[in-house]
């Protein structure tokens, strides 16, 4: 099992690199994953990580790219609620790669 070493914390991660106990996200977690990632966590970053903890709070799952998009335009507009914008900030794999910096499961259609 991966781990997640965040100051004298280590975090369990599963085989793809998000979070075995979604308890365990935090704001360093999420960075510390980005990092991983090789993305340095810009405020329209945060701001869509932020949205997405909100729809797992809402409907207790991780939303898929289309109504990722579709809840993104309906909560931030169009501008950011697009597939150029959210590919361009999570490296052409929004959904995947946003819940899990979000510290949520990796949406169930993504492989």
């Amino acid at each position: 099992m991966n781990t997640l070493n965040i100051g004298d914390q280590a975090i369990a991660l599963d085989k793809d690199g998000f979070l075995v106990d979604l308890q365990d996200w935090s704001h360093a977690a999420a960075e510390a994953l980005a990092e991983r990632e090789g993305i340095p966590l810009t405020a329209d970053h945060w701001e869509i990580l932020v949205l997405l903890r909100q729809f797992y709070e809402e409907y207790q799952l991780s939303p898929a790219t289309r109504p990722l998009i579709k809840y993104t335009a309906l909560k931030l507009g169009p501008e950011k609620g697009n597939s150029p914008h959210l590919n361009r900030l999570f490296n052409g794999t929004p959904a995947k790669l946003a819940a899990k910096l979000a510290g949520l499961p990796k949406p169930t259609n993504c492989i």
